[in-house]
């Protein structure tokens, strides 16, 4: 049963937005209860803010209904519609872990089918509203998000494509409304890149995404997300991709792109309805995006697409896994809609150079579809001054201890690190001197580290260079399920050496999310005269050695102040015991072993902590041997680094896998 709250003869001038949220979509969890970015919470913190501030009272609240698989089917195979219908069932519970590991960035428990299909449902219902002029506009608050779910397959958090199902339903099964062309803006900060297949060919679809690339390294790690996707056959021209080169795009970086290349064309496009695939994940803060959106920034983003459809949007939630930033980013655009709160705030910071290469390059290739984004843009304009940008290490990967990367102790660590940034910037009036102070203490702490070498001793997956390099310069190799975002200076290596160490090397942990099922590498930080461990030794600097860390443990977050700094240096390389504990609540890499010197510079590893290696000596945590793509990775660097034949290296990790421990 819909309420309307707020909304009647007295207050004409105010728009009627429709609002929907229901619980039952935060059944959707991790099977047992891990920490997970895409959680319960996400939904329950944006609910709570829009209460704290009477939003439910101001909207029209409209209730959540179950998707039919006749309009899930206009976009997904019969195969996986069956699949997500059946997954929560008892017929799967032996099942269910097995087929999550066997995808993307996915869990799957007993109440995933009933959310996935009331995202979808959500999502339909408030586009027919909204569609049939009901409301202006509309605000789904769903999960599981969508736009990463293919015709076939789940992946990316993404069941179902619930914002394409929703554009697909009032395109084919509702004529009568006369909505005919739609503009599908996704700025969430990964690329859609299931929407964009399934709009491929269909001009009746205007598909938008600004989102990070960084040339096909970032998550989803393909190159659809280009800008030389422009779509195909009548729907050539019709596919728009703003693929940035790199992260810490704020405000003035997204403005840009709506002011020279989303507005044009929007009002060349003429479109009937406008949905937004709003993920929050490039909001300032967040863990897995990187980037530096302010709720200011969303309101005006949002703002300028009223102008276009006669204001009919709706807004579906998709990513955004910082609970503060999603909740005050979500609130900030629904007040927008409602239209009764002026928008404040102003910018005075300029694009990075990188986004004006990339504003230009989609214009060139966009022009000949688009003749509004055939003129050049201005030099005075794309030569501003570039503003500094604040550093902040994420990665849209999960480490090989992923599990735990969503800690209360990291989640307490991200709050604080949004209350450093975010309260300066929160005005968005800054000078220069404000913004050198922002980023003083990041930039303090990496100029004083970037003069300090170190030997990264690897004895896992990163005895392969190119494995390694992933953590370095960004990027994904074979296996890997997920892409890495790489440490914030990308420089390689100066040099590589190889040595041998009398430390044991062993598998354990039954299934990661980074490398699927299988045992990954472990090393016990005892010596033992009798065990023999190969170890390529990386010549990194003290600072590029911390962003392994954290992208080791957590998958990266905002970093503040280093984990392993130079007191932690000398305490580890002057007393014994010869390890620390970095200060990390969990995580399977956090213990730093100090092995000696080369040359008179530290050489340094990382693995588990003591107590780790007594539980998996004593059974109570799960040895097991690696995949064959992990089991790869390490063959793969043994025989590149020309340290053992492809027969020898296959013997090595077959007898670290099966010796007893």
């Amino acid at each position: 049963m819909e309420v309307g709250g707020g909304v009647d003869s007295e207050s004409k001038s105010q728009r009627r937005v429709g609002l929907l949220y229901d619980e039952r979509m935060c059944k959707h969890s991790t099977p047992d209860g891990d920490p997970h970015p895409e959680n319960p919470d996400r939904i329950k913190v944006i609910w709570n803010k829009f209460q704290a501030n009477s939003i439910p009272q101001r909207c029209v609240l409209l209730d959540a209904k179950e998707a039919e698989d006749k309009h899930i089917l206009a976009v997904h195979s019969q195969k996986h519609v069956n699949l997500i219908k059946k997954i929560s069932s008892k017929q799967f519970d032996s099942r269910r872990n097995r087929i999550a590991s066997s995808l993307n960035s996915i869990y799957l428990n007993e109440g995933t089918s009933e959310a996935a299909y009331l995202a979808a449902g959500s999502a339909i219902e408030v586009t027919e509203r909204v569609a049939k002029g009901e409301v202006d506009s509309a605000v789904a608050i769903i999960r599981p998000p969508g736009h990463h779910a293919e015709e076939d397959e789940a992946m990316g958090f993404c069941l179902f494509n619930n914002v394409a199902i929703a554009a697909s339903y009032v395109l084919n099964e509702k004529p009568e409304l006369g909505i005919n062309k739609i503009l599908i803006v996704d700025w969430d900060v990964h690329h859609g890149n299931a929407t964009q297949k399934m709009f491929w060919k269909d001009p009746r679809v205007l598909f938008f995404s600004v989102h990070r690339h960084e040339f096909g390294s970032f998550y989803p790690a393909t190159d659809d997300g280009f800008y030389t996707m422009v779509g195909e056959g009548p729907g050539a021209g019709y596919n728009i991709n703003v693929p940035w080169e790199n992260g810490r795009c704020g405000d003035a970086d997204y403005f840009a792109v709506w002011e020279h290349i989303l507005l044009p064309v929007a009002k060349e496009f003429n479109p009937n309805l406008i949905i937004v695939s709003a993920g929050f994940d490039a909001a300032i803060g967040d863990p897995l995006g990187g980037c530096r959106i302010t709720p200011y920034g969303y309101s005006v983003m949002l703002k300028k697409l009223m102008n276009f459809a006669n204001g009919k949007i709706v807004l579906a939630l998709e990513g955004g896994y910082n609970f503060e930033s999603i909740a005050k980013s979500m609130l900030a655009c629904v007040e927008v809609l409602l239209e009764d709160k002026p928008i404040l705030g102003s910018s005075e910071a300029y694009p990075f150079e990188s986004t004006w290469r990339v504003i230009q390059a989609v214009r060139q290739k966009l022009s000949a579809y688009w003749p509004s984004l055939a003129d050049e843009l201005p030099e005075e304009l794309i030569n501003q001054k570039v503003a500094p940008a604040v550093y902040v290490l994420t990665s849209s990967s999960d480490s090989e201890a992923e599990e735990d990367h969503e800690s209360p102790k990291v989640s307490q660590h991200l709050e604080e690190a949004l209350q450093e940034i975010i309260e300066p910037l929160s005005k968005l009036k800054v000078d220069e001197s404000t913004r050198d102070h922002v980023a003083s203490n990041s930039y303090t702490w990496r100029s004083e580290l970037s003069k300090v070498d170190i030997w990264y001793a690897a004895f896992g997956s990163n005895l392969w260079l190119k494995r390694l390099l992933c953590y370095i310069a960004g990027g994904q190799v074979d296996g890997l399920q997920k892409s890495c975002v790489g440490s914030v200076d990308k420089t390689p290596p100066k040099e590589i050496t190889w040595k041998t160490f009398p430390r044991r090397m062993f598998f354990g942990r039954e299934s990661t999310l980074s490398w699927g099922p299988g045992g990954v590498a472990f090393m016990d930080p005892e010596s033992n005269s009798q065990d023999k461990t190969h170890m390529c030794l990386y010549r990194i600097t003290l600072e590029q050695f911390n962003d392994l860390l954290v992208q080791e443990n957590y998958g990266g977050y905002a970093m503040s102040s280093p984990l392993f700094d130079l007191t932690a240096l000398n305490s580890v390389t002057g007393q014994e015991p010869n390890s620390l504990q970095v200060r990390l609540e969990k995580g399977w890499y956090r213990n730093v072993v100090y092995l000696g010197k080369e040359r008179d510079i530290p050489v340094l590893t990382m693995t588990c902590t003591p107590s780790d290696v007594e539980g998996f000596k004593s059974g109570e945590l799960p040895l097991c041997a690696p995949a064959k793509n992990y089991a790869n990775t390490i063959v793969r660097g043994l025989v590149e680094g020309k340290q053992l034949s492809q027969e020898e290296a296959m013997a090595y990790v077959q007898e670290a896998a099966t010796k007893a421990l």
